[in-house]
């Protein structure tokens, strides 16, 4: 396993890599990493697999553009692509967990030709819906319900950004431990905040690591941050209305590549992400498998490492015939 940076066209990507055989490129979420794939890394390449992650756009070793407007999903379905040309690859199947399963639908979405096959992690696939922007509805939901704003809405504000970098280990280290799956029900985050709190407020100062995160590791993650920052990964958010206005030419467009979907029982993300099990079918017309792992938060790669490398082990060997 070794890490390395990639020049692309677009921008120089830091890829943590192993392995040789058919390419699967794994990629991340937030507010997470590519050392956040390890395990699969690992695992792939054992199994005979070129396995590549890369920090995304914004994120740790990656080149972090400055306009919040070069953080669109085409953006990023772009930084694949050129990833895929880059290491000298004509197609891959493609994994993505957290923000990371977007980017992932819609590489398979709007490149069919070189993403063969496509599974996503904690967050499903989520078909363009006609009617107008998210945040707005995300807004009308909220006010309807009166369960507070969706962070998701908050994190549109321009300084939104700035509560992660003041202090960059205690946000870290209550993003992971409020979406575990170890966690209490009491608090766990439900992704609504009330009025007058923000996303870290409503977490404890005290919390502990989750079990799967040792100090040694959760390091790695400070210093990448404290490195890097958060305005890229935020701005991210920040474009999902004119992620939605980009897209339109891909309304009602469906997914026709072997899919397969994995999400936590106990992942937050199941408060508002949309339906994980009910309808997937009807966009992805070749899903081969939608697993709810027991007892599982959102984590999955790193908190469920050993069910998530069987999984998708045994979906690959099944697209691949080898299994």
């Amino acid at each position: 396993m070794q890490t390395r940076r990639v020049k692309t066209d677009g921008l120089t990507q830091q890829v943590l890599e192993a392995g040789e055989g058919p390419l699967v490129v794994l990629l991340h979420g937030f507010p997470d990493l590519a050392i956040g794939w390890r395990a699969q890394v690992a695992a792939l390449a054992a199994a005979g697999y070129r396995a590549v992650a890369p920090d995304m756009r914004g994120y740790g070793g990656t080149d972090r553009p400055g306009g919040r407007d070069q953080h669109t999903i085409l953006h990023l379905v772009g930084d694949v692509v050129d990833l895929v040309r880059a290491l000298g690859e004509t197609s891959a199947v493609v994994v993505g967990h957290d923000w990371g399963a977007p980017v992932a639908w819609h590489c398979a979405l709007l490149r069919p030709d070189m993403f063969r096959a496509v599974a996503g992690l904690a967050v499903p696939f989520q078909a363009r819906r006609p009617g107008g922007p998210p945040i707005a509805a995300m807004k009308a939901i909220s006010a309807r319900t009166g369960r507070g704003d969706l962070y998701i809405a908050r994190f549109q504000a321009d300084d939104a950004h700035l509560p992660f970098e003041a202090d960059v280990a205690t946000a870290l280290r209550k993003a992971f431990y409020s979406y575990d799956g170890a966690t209490p029900d009491a608090n766990q985050s439900t992704g609504f905040l009330p009025p007058g709190e923000a996303f870290l407020s409503t977490i404890r100062d005290d919390v502990p690591l989750p079990p799967w995160l040792d100090e040694a590791h959760f390091s790695q993650y400070v210093t990448t941050f404290e490195a890097s920052g958060f305005r890229g990964p935020v701005d991210w958010y920040r474009c999902l209305d004119l992620n939605w206005a980009l897209t339109a030419f891909v309304q009602d467009k469906r997914i026709h590549q072997p899919s397969l979907f994995l999400v936590g029982e106990r992942d937050p993300v199941r408060h508002y992400a949309g339906a994980h099990e009910a309808g997937q079918s009807a966009w992805l017309t070749d899903l081969r498998g939608q697993h709810v792992i027991p007892g599982a938060g959102h984590w999955l790669p790193q908190e469920r490492a050993d069910e998530v490398n069987a999984r998708l082990l045994a979906f690959l060997a099944e697209i691949d015939g080898t299994g």
